[in-house]
């Protein structure tokens, strides 16, 4: 698997500039909100949605200080949304960390929330950012519709994997895409370009969330989440689904009566783990999740190679191959 210190090292400067934008972004003159925003900034995590705004940027053209405004706006967004969902979710913990309504509870996280939500609105409009915020607005948008339909279906749990892609596209890869998007048009590049950037990016989102799909299968404490999380939550993952569609009707009733009735059974939830397992539904998520990876190379592959193209094409792989 590539390392993503040498993934990083086209666009390490610029990283280090990004951060100090960001940090300056987030100031206030209210103490404790200063004092939230600092937490936030410390547990950062691999810097992936930067990544790919600096990287598509690269590759489109040129990095410009509209990039840094594109990175900016969609970590400042992505931040507020997680925040918002750790509250929706009663969440104590986010990568590793305790989360923000765990530390100061639910009202304050929200808060936080919409501070940060509006400064990156207000980052983009005192540039005249328009077109960013549409593709990120955009994109924030597509997140709040998979969410919900993934919890209308949930109730049901009638997801059939036309929808499961549907939902994976709007929740997790409409964001990748609006990385992309949004740093290829920091580069002054035209729409045609903007559009397949988009479209590598939504590629790749898909399969970086079928890979976090499979962590639920697997026994690896590297994970940062425990066995069977998805089914407590009565989630219809790729795996599951694919287990569902090659079972009979008993068989069928049976584990959909576990996820439905007793997904805090810890012995019956194994059960269900095992069973998609041996039925085939790993193997068959993995060989998606590399059609899609190897759709965006394709796409990939019709720009000029360079070391941010190569640098993108590693960090694609490492979110296909990573174990966390």
């Amino acid at each position: 698997m590539p390392d993503i210190k040498e993934i990083r090292q086209p666009i390490a400067g610029h990283l280090s500039v990004f951060e100090d934008k960001f940090r300056e972004a987030m100031k206030t003159r209210v103490a404790l909100l200063n004092y939230v925003t600092q937490y936030i900034i410390r547990r950062k995590g691999k810097q992936m949605r930067p990544m790919f705004v600096f990287f598509s940027a690269g590759i489109a053209g040129q990095i410009t200080e509209s990039t840094y405004r594109a990175a900016s706006l969609i970590e400042l967004l992505h931040t507020a949304t997680l925040i918002h969902d750790d509250v929706v979710d009663d969440s104590n913990i986010r990568r590793g960390f305790f989360s923000i309504n765990a530390l100061w509870k639910n009202k304050i996280a929200v808060l936080v929330g919409d501070y940060l939500l509006s400064r990156g609105l207000l980052h983009a409009l005192d540039h005249n950012e328009f077109d960013l915020l549409k593709i990120v607005s955009n994109a924030t948008r597509e997140m709040s519709e998979g969410e919900l339909l993934q919890i209308e279906k949930a109730r049901r749990l009638d997801i059939k994997e036309d929808i499961y892609f549907e939902i994976i596209r709007k929740k997790t890869a409409s964001l990748i895409a609006s990385c992309c998007a949004a740093g290829a048009h920091s580069a002054g590049a035209n729409p045609e370009t903007v559009s397949k950037m988009h479209q590598i990016g939504e590629y790749v989102g898909i399969a970086f969330q079928i890979k976090d799909d499979l962590f639920d299968y697997q026994d690896n404490k590297n994970v940062g989440k425990p066995n069977g999380i998805d089914i407590k939550e009565q989630k219809m993952t790729l795996p599951l689904i694919y287990m569902l569609n090659n079972s009979s009707f008993m068989e069928k009733r049976r584990v959909i009566n576990v996820v439905k009735r007793h997904n805090l059974n810890a012995e019956k939830v194994n059960d269900v783990i095992d069973q998609v397992n041996h039925s085939g539904g790993i193997e068959y998520a993995t060989t998606k999740m590399l059609e899609y990876r190897d759709k965006a190379f394709k796409l990939l592959a019709e720009f000029p190679e360079s070391d941010m193209r190569r640098s993108f094409e590693q960090l694609v792989i490492y979110t296909t191959e990573r174990n966390k």
